[in-house]
């Protein structure tokens, strides 16, 4: 059977051979375009129990073309299909049996070929590049690709795959695939994009959540535009608009909370910082400081005596010596596993940081599977999430949604603060 598939008859052969495990590529039309605007051009099938994979044919300058869904049918009747990156697959091919390769090691990165090189430096405003490669290029460098996976998959899947692969990508690929509406002269006055239309269309800007990162804590950038850390002081966030209003639900004191949790403390009142208020006997906003740089560098030894920061101080001693002892520690909820043959200059604190940071994602993972259920056939997007923060573009008479959302966060007995206007900067009310 040749490797070249782009005719029904051709592709009779995978149709009637049961595949339990292969390796895909997804070749769209441009490399840099986001998938919400992008299509499928090639897709590269690499059977595990095969001697060469199969590049099939939907959209190309050289070939003829089959039917995606076709194509999509053979995918999900593979058992295991696995994909360098499954949230971006999802846009293309949304079956249940992908498996998510970013999860578990590094991305395949080398130098491109130059004809990729000649091709989008000829076209730099054409949105189909990949068309115009030649086939054989593309099924080169999926074999390169396809070796490279091969020889680092693990034989045995960890404990916390399931959970970042069922349900972190979901989770974030639901709020990826919405968008954030903007006022286009505002966000000319604040970004330059190397090209418009890898991620705008219909004055929606879309996002892109790294999410295989040190410690599982997305980042979200894409085409220049760091989602994750928009300026709060110069404007920037009047770029993002809603015609109905956005909702933004700030969760309180997460990470005190958080490690209130991991020690069972109980601190008697649902403000967790006037709490700490009354125990440093400061003003709010300055125990807001001094827990912060507690929790992220330290216990101060004025405040060692205090019972939270004993427990802290304990629990953070422990898992550092658990972590030089057994060569590794297991987070709570995701179950993820921080190993040290594979950090870099780990010190108990930042051990600890680390946690506090995948807690925390594993905790938002499910609220956010909880909001896209919830908000499953209303008109209502959740369109951004930074961390603690979770940004809604409330649909057209939805105002009343605020309260059924708000449960959600009750349910992890969490509290939150919200704000309302109709731009990210909560200017205009």
């Amino acid at each position: 059977m040749f490797w070249l598939i782009e005719t029904e008859k051709d592709l009779e052969y995978l149709q009637h051979r049961p595949i339990q495990e292969a390796f895909v590529e997804i070749i769209p039309y441009h490399d840099h375009i986001h998938p919400t605007l992008n299509d499928v051009s090639l897709v590269y099938i690499r059977p595990f129990n095969d001697t060469k994979g199969y590049m099939l044919c939907i959209d190309h300058s050289e070939t003829t073309s089959l039917n995606k869904t076709v194509i999509g049918d053979i995918l999900q009747s593979i058992g295991r299909v696995w994909v360098q990156d499954k949230k971006q697959a999802l846009y293309y091919f949304p079956i249940k049996c992908l498996h998510d390769l970013s999860q578990l090691i590094p991305p395949y990165i080398q130098e491109p070929p130059k004809v990729y090189n000649h091709f989008y430096s000829k076209y730099p405003n054409y949105k189909e590049t990949n068309k115009l490669i030649p086939v054989t290029k593309h099924y080169e460098k999926c074999e390169h690709i396809y070796k490279y996976v091969r020889s680092v998959l693990p034989k045995e899947l960890p404990s916390w795959f399931d959970f970042y692969n069922n349900k972190v990508v979901l989770a974030f690929f639901g709020i990826e695939k919405n968008g954030l509406k903007i006022n286009k002269y505002e966000f000319d006055k604040h970004y330059e994009l190397n090209q418009e239309f890898y991620s705008i269309q219909d004055d929606r800007i879309y996002t892109s959540y790294n999410l295989a990162t040190t410690t599982r804590r997305p980042s979200n950038s894409f085409n220049g535009v760091n989602f994750a850390a928009i300026n709060k002081d110069n404007g920037a966030r009047r770029s993002y608009i809603s015609s109905h209003g956005y909702i933004e639900f700030d969760i309180s004191a997460y990470h005190p909370t958080i490690v209130g949790r991991l020690l069972a403390y109980d601190f008697g009142v649902s403000d967790v910082h006037q709490a700490f208020a009354d125990l440093y006997q400061t003003s709010y906003q300055e125990a807001k400081e001094i827990t912060f740089k507690q929790l992220y560098g330290g216990v101060f030894k004025e405040y060692e005596h205090l019972e939270f920061f004993q427990q802290v101080k304990e629990f953070v001693d422990n898992n550092w010596n658990e972590f030089n002892t057994s060569g590794q520690v297991t987070v709570p909820i995701s179950g993820y596993c921080f190993e040290k043959d594979k950090l870099e200059n780990m010190n108990p604190q930042k051990l600890f940081n680390y946690m506090l940071q995948n807690i925390e994602t594993a905790i938002n993972t499910k609220i956010l599977m909880d909001v896209h259920k919830l908000l499953r056939g209303r008109k209502t997007k959740i369109v951004l999430y930074t961390y603690d923060s979770f940004l809604f573009e409330l649909g057209e008479d939805e105002e009343s949604i605020e309260i059924e959302i708000n449960e959600i966060f009750k349910r992890y007995k969490l509290t939150t603060k919200t704000k309302k206007g109709y731009d990210y900067d909560f200017t205009r009310k």
